[in-house]
């Protein structure tokens, strides 16, 4: 997950962005993909065993990950 300094700093590079229509897309990733990131890490479904939490969790992980290097690399 990411502390707040970190979003802080992702949201200030889509607000300078020009392309509007792709920072908006972006921070709809962002927002969808740390969201599902979130509700793993709550574990609220409790049919998953560890094992399988886990791989999901890094999965969720590793979307969130791509979408903060895109916005990064704006």
């Amino acid at each position: 997950m990411l502390d707040n300094q970190e979003i802080n700093r992702l949201l200030e590079i889509l607000e300078n962005c020009e392309d509007e229509v792709l920072a908006v897309k972006l921070l709809q990733e962002f927002n969808c993909s740390s969201k599902h990131l979130g509700k793993l890490l709550l574990n609220l479904d409790k049919t998953l065993s560890h094992d399988e939490w886990k791989r999901h969790c890094d999965v969720a992980q590793k979307e969130v990950n791509e979408v903060v290097a895109k916005i990064k690399s704006l």
